[in-house]
C-alpha cells in the first residue's frame, strides 16, 4: 500500500483534470501555499428603502471613512451601526441598466449616472449631494486623473458623445467651461469604439470597445496626450472593470485582462476564460460588478450564472491563482466604514455570540478596508465565519486500486472527506457520504477504479490554510 500526498494546487476549470489541477476551489481563496478561507457577508444595514446596486467608501481628511451605497433614486449614508441617512439631493434619474458612479476628489465624494449633472458632496461638512456645477455635463463614467476630475460617455447640449473625454479646470471639480487657463476641456477619440469605463491615477485608462488608450498630462495647450495600447482587444462588459494601485482588471471578448498602462496581459486564458463563459448568463453580463479586497489581494468579479443565481470569479494577483465561490449578493465593492464603540455594540446586536463575525473584524474597525457588497435593500460585509469550502483534486490513479484512507492536512482546522471512483473517464462522478476526520485526523475510506478524485471540505471557524491531503491507495487485481 503506498501513501500518496495530493497537494492543493492550482485550479484550472479550462483544463481536463487528469491534468493533476484541482477540479473545484469553491468558497476559498488562493494563498502562497494552499488555500484559505472566504467569509461569510454578514448584513450591515437592511430595508434602505430601495433596491441598491453600488457602493462608495470615501475619506476624510482625518482618515475617518464614510460608506455610501446607492440605489437608482437614492444616495445613502450608512453608518458603522447600520444606520441608513438619505443624502441625496432630490430624486434622481438613473435610467434601467446604468447605476451611479462614484470617485472622491479631495474632500468631495462626486457621482455620475447617466442622467444628472455630475453630483458633489462635501466629506467634511455632510449635507445632501447637489451639482457640482450648473455647467457640469451629465456623463456615465468618472474617475480623477492627477489633479482633474474626468468623466466620459457624456450628454451635452442634447447630443450623446459615446466616444467623448472630458475634464474639469486643474484642481477645481467646480469648473467646466473650457479654458487654456482653467485647462478644462475635452478629447473626443475617433477610433474603438464607444467608452466603456474609464479609470485614474498618476494617468487615466480609457477603455473602449475595440481599444484601450492612455491618457497623460502634458500641460498647456494640449493638456492631455492620448495614446493607443490596445487595438483589437477592449473592454466587454462596462461592469466588470476594477483598478488596483495602476493595475487595471476587466473582461474582454475572450476572457479577463489586466493593464498596467503599457500593456494589456491575459490572466485568464486556459485557465478560466472558457470556463467563465460556460458558466455566466452571457445575456446578463451587465449585472456584473468587480471589486478588489486590498488586505486579501483579490480581485472578485460577481456575475450571474446559468442556474439563475449569483457565482464570485475571484483572481488571486499576488499567486496569479484563481478560485470560485457562490455570490449570495448582487454586487460587491471596496468598503469600510467609521470604527464602532462598545455602546454602538448594542445597537447593532444583543449578544455577542449573534454578531455573526469576530469583534476583531474590519467591519468594526475605522479606516480598515473590507470587501462589501449589497443584495436588495440590504448592505454586507465579507467579514464572517469561513464559507463551507469545497476542494476536489484532479483524477488520480491509472490502474485498478482501492482508495482507504485519508489524512486531510488543514492548519489550525479539520475535514471531511469523500471519494469518487470510476473504470473510465467518461463515466460519472458519484461521490461517496462524506467522512470526518478522526481525532487522529483519519479518514476511513473504500473506493475501488481505475481514477479517482479526492473531495475535502475543511471544517472549522477557524482553519487558515487547507495544503494537501494524503491518501492510501492500495493496488487491486483486475481482469
Amino acid at each position: 500500500m503506498a501513501t500518496q500526498r495530493l497537494t492543493f494546487g492550482e485550479w484550472l476549470p479550462d483544463q481536463p483534470a487528469i491534468s493533476g489541477a484541482l477540479s473545484e476551489a469553491k468558497n476559498v481563496i488562493s494563498q502562497s501555499i494552499g488555500y484559505g478561507p472566504l467569509p461569510l457577508p454578514v448584513e450591515v444595514a437592511s430595508s434602505v428603502g430601495e433596491t441598491l446596486y453600488t457602493m462608495h467608501t470615501a475619506q476624510t481628511p482625518t482618515n475617518q471613512s464614510l460608506l455610501y451605497v446607492a440605489g437608482r433614486a437614492n444616495v445613502y449614508k450608512v453608518s458603522a451601526i447600520g444606520t441608513v441617512t438619505n443624502v441625496s439631493g432630490g430624486s434622481y434619474a438613473t435610467p434601467s441598466g446604468d447605476r451611479i458612479r462614484f470617485t472622491q476628489f479631495g474632500q468631495s465624494t462626486l457621482f455620475t449616472n447617466n442622467a444628472d449633472k455630475v453630483q458633489s458632496l462635501s466629506v467634511t461638512s455632510g449635507g445632501n449631494f447637489a451639482d457640482v456645477d450648473a455647467g457640469a455635463p451629465v456623463a456615465k463614467y468618472i474617475t480623477v486623473v492627477r489633479d482633474f476630475v474626468v468623466v466620459a460617455n457624456t450628454f451635452e447640449s442634447g447630443a450623446r458623445y459615446p466616444t467623448r473625454i472630458r475634464w474639469s479646470g486643474i484642481n477645481d471639480e467646480t469648473e467646466w467651461a473650457f479654458s487654456q487657463t482653467t485647462q478644462a476641456d475635452y478629447q473626443d477619440i475617433p477610433d474603438g469604439g464607444n467608452v466603456v469605463g474609464i479609470r485614474g491615477g498618476e494617468f487615466g485608462l480609457i477603455l473602449m470597445d475595440n481599444a484601450i488608450y492612455r491618457m497623460s498630462y502634458v500641460g498647456t495647450p494640449f493638456i492631455f496626450q492620448f495614446d493607443n495600447i490596445s487595438r483589437g482587444t477592449g473592454c466587454r462588459e462596462e461592469n466588470s472593470i476594477a483598478q488596483y494601485q495602476g493595475i487595471t482588471f476587466f473582461l474582454s471578448d475572450d476572457g479577463f485582462y489586466m493593464c498596467d498602462g503599457q500593456t494589456v496581459k491575459p490572466i485568464g486564458s486556459e485557465k478560466v476564460d472558457r470556463h467563465f463563459f460556460n458558466v455566466a448568463q452571457v445575456n446578463n453580463l451587465s449585472s456584473m460588478s468587480a471589486a478588489v479586497d486590498p488586505i486579501r489581494k483579490l480581485v472578485i468579479w460577481n456575475f450571474s450564472n446559468i442556474n439563475g443565481g449569483r457565482s464570485l470569479l475571484i483572481y488571486n494577483f499576488k499567486t496569479a491563482r484563481w478560485t470560485n465561490a457562490d455570490g449570495i449578493v448582487d454586487y460587491v465593492s471596496d468598503a469600510s466604514t467609521g470604527g464602532v464603540t462598545l455602546e454602538d455594540l448594542d445597537n447593532i446586536s444583543t449578544s455577542i455570540d449573534a454578531l455573526g463575525q469576530s469583534l476583531d473584524s474590519s467591519a468594526f474597525i475605522g479606516g480598515q478596508h473590507f470587501l462589501g457588497g449589497v443584495k436588495d435593500q440590504s448592505v454586507y460585509s465579507f467579514t464572517g465565519l469561513p464559507r463551507d469550502a469545497e476542494i476536489i483534486t484532479g483524477d488520480i490513479g491509472a490502474s485498478n486500486s482501492v482508495v482507504t484512507l485519508a489524512r486531510p492536512q488543514i492548519d489550525n482546522g479539520s475535514a471531511t472527506v469523500s471519494v469518487a471512483s470510476r473504470a473510465r473517464l467518461d463515466q460519472p462522478l458519484t461521490y461517496s457520504t462524506p467522512v470526518a476526520a478522526t481525532s487522529e485526523n483519519r479518514v476511513a475510506l473504500r473506493s475501488a477504479g481505475k481514477y479517482h478524485r479526492i473531495k475535502v471540505n475543511p471544517t472549522g471557524d477557524n482553519w487558515l490554510n487547507a495544503v494537501a491531503v494524503d491518501v492510501d491507495i492500495a493496488p487491486q487485481g483486475g481482469r
